[in-house]
Formats: C-alpha cells, structure tokens, sequence
C-alpha cells in the first residue's frame, strides 16, 4: 500500500455520466434536475458509484446514489457484473429483514445511457470506516475513537450478520446458487476456483494459492451446516455509521447462498489483513478489536449457532481475497502501473499471512 500506486478505479468522466443521466431520468421524471454529481473519493475497482441529488416536487428520492456496473473496457475485477441480482437482493434484504438497507428505486438493464447497466437507491448520510489509509491506522474517526465506541460498533456489526443470517428466509437466497453439482458450499469454491483460472488466464497462475485450494480440501467440513443469505463482502467498510450505529449497509455484488461462516470468516479475516498491514508498517493498529474469538463468540450468543471449521472459513477468505488481490495487480500491470514480478505471489499483499495459514501457523 505504501510502495505501489494506488490502482485506476475508472476510465469514466463523471461530467459525462452526470449528462447522460439527467438525459435519462428526464425520461422518466419530466422535468427533474439532476444536481450535485459526484464521485466518492473511496469509490472501488468493481461497480462504481455516483452520488447525486433531484430536484422535482414528484420525485420518490432526493437523494441518490447510482451503483453502475463497471467499464467493460477498464480491465474489470470481476468478469461479470449482475446489477439486477445486486437490485433484487436488497429489495429481499429490506422486505424480508429489519437490517438497514437503502431503499433501491429504479433498475435500468439496457446498457445504453450510461454504458453498463445502474440502479438508482436512496442515499444515506453518514460515514464509513476507511480503506486508504486502513481504519486500523492512526488518523482516522474509527482510531481516534473511545475503546467504548469501538466496543458499540463492534456489537452493532456483529448484530447485523447475525440478524441477515437468522430473518432472512433461506428458501429465498437459493436463487443465489452457483450453477454446478454439489452442496452450496462446494458450488461456492468451485465458483471460486472458475474466478481464479479467469483472472490467470494467459498470465502467470500463483503456486500459493494453488496450494490454498489443496489445502481447503483437507480442511474440509465433515459438516457443512445450514445454508443462508451470505452478504459476501461482510466487513464494516462496507457500512455507513451515524456515529457508531449502522445505518446502511452496502455492496451486495458478492451475495451467496452458503454456511454462515462463509460471511464470518470474511469478516475475521477482512479486518486481519488490516490489521497486520499495519503492524507490519511499525503502528501498533487495533489489535482488542474484531478478534475472531470475541466475534465468533457473539455470533453464538446472538443467533445461537456455534461457528464451526473456521480454520477453513478464515483460510477460504484469505483465499478469496488473495485472487481478488492478484487480479488487482494484474490489472494495474495492465494500465502501465507496476511490472509483474518473477514470482506472482509476491503480488498478493498478505501472501506472508496466507502462506501462514496454508501451513497451519497462523492462528
């Protein structure tokens, strides 16, 4: 993070899309006005964000936020954006759950006005944990805070999975599943392992997460357990807090149907990478925040499922994150931003981390 370029995360002009969608609503809201476009700082590499306001005494919402599928052209994360399964899911989420979600208004599939298929959702006010520089660093409202306040967005994050997981009815969520034989969790790695062989193809493969994968195998649960409504990317920087109460919560691309502890492993392990980002950069971080023990023993409390395997969950994450990483790096490769080493494991930024727990030494 702090010897590599930050990655493009657009090849988009947000003065176009701004146009393009005042033209579009206009013809759905005659007359409305679209004001105060902007793009968030923090926005990611995989679906992009707009930020914009309405002005017309009829409009549904005012405040807007536009989730847009990513630039086909902009060497994408992923290889395929669903926005009309990101639409239903948080339409499902609010109808079936009192998790906070925005309310999601219009879903547009035709490509044309804006280049990739949208949904327009409401916005909400707030403000989130960073990624850059990580919450876990100093300079940031999440480090400055009470360990107090720490304690009650914790509780409140935990609370939310547990509740996703517990009123969420299952029978929904199977619509989720990956094509493919097997349990919903075998479906869940060998989609897993699809994406891997996409982000390699023509380039370098990673021995270590080659490795991972075998590893998975010999980890694997006896059994399974229940199936649920998975957010997918299950980590407090995909929250916004009023103060420290969740009051939306976001990114919804990677939603799945599997165990709980896909989600809760995700979440273990997303705030790890964190954390020993920073220790490895000499700052002490957070270290009595979102510890695996503490998490996996609320989420029992609140939902009365013992997490389980979570040697596996949590190298499955890494895993995950791991080929995400690589395809980041591959793509800033792509744009001129680095050159791609000899070895492309050094290209995954916790490859120490899940190298370690490849071996059984990390935990």
């Amino acid at each position: 993070m702090a010897t590599a370029p930050r990655p493009r995360t657009s090849t988009r002009e947000p003065e176009e899309l701004g146009r393009r969608l005042a033209a579009w609503l206009d013809a759905r809201l005659a007359g409305a006005k679209v004001t105060n476009v902007s793009v968030p700082g923090s926005n990611g590499m995989s679906s992009e964000t707009l930020l914009f306001d309405i002005e017309h005494p009829d409009a549904p919402i005012r405040a807007c936020a536009l989730r847009l599928a990513a630039d086909p052209a902009a060497y994408t994360v992923f290889p395929t954006y669903d926005m009309p399964r990101q639409h239903r899911v948080m339409s499902l989420v609010a109808r079936h759950t009192d998790v906070p979600v925005p309310r999601v208004q219009w879903l547009e599939e035709d490509p044309e006005p804006l280049g990739a298929p949208f949904f327009v959702m409401a916005r909400a006010d707030g403000r989130v944990p960073p990624d850059v520089m990580p919450y876990t660093y100093e300079g940031n409202w999440l480090h400055a805070a009470t360990d107090t306040e720490r304690a009650g967005l914790q509780e409140a994050s935990i609370s939310l999975l547990a509740r996703l997981h517990d009123q969420f009815p299952a029978k929904e969520a199977e619509f989720l599943l990956p094509e493919g034989e097997g349990s919903p969790l075998r479906r869940h790695v060998n989609a897993q392992r699809a994406y891997y062989e996409w982000v390699v193809a023509g380039l370098a493969p990673s021995p270590l997460i080659e490795r991972a994968f075998a590893r998975l195998e010999e980890l694997w649960p006896a059994e399974e357990g229940q199936s649920v409504l998975n957010w997918g990317d299950a980590r407090i920087g995909n929250v916004i807090y009023d103060g420290f109460t969740p009051v939306a919560v976001l990114d919804w691309e990677m939603a799945a149907f599997a165990p709980r502890e896909v989600d809760l492993g995700w979440t273990v392990y997303l705030h790890r990478f964190f954390q020993d980002l920073t220790v490895g950069f000499g700052q002490p971080g957070l270290p009595d925040f979102l510890r695996r023990e503490d998490l996996e023993r609320r989420y029992a409390e609140l939902t009365g499922h013992t997490p389980r395997d979570m040697e596996f969950h949590t190298l499955y994450a890494a895993l995950r994150h791991g080929i995400v990483m690589l395809r980041i790096a591959y793509r800033q490769a792509h744009f001129g931003e680095v050159e791609i080493p000899a070895d492309p494991d050094s290209l995954i930024l916790h490859h120490a981390s899940l190298a370690a727990m490849v071996q059984g030494t990390y935990w």
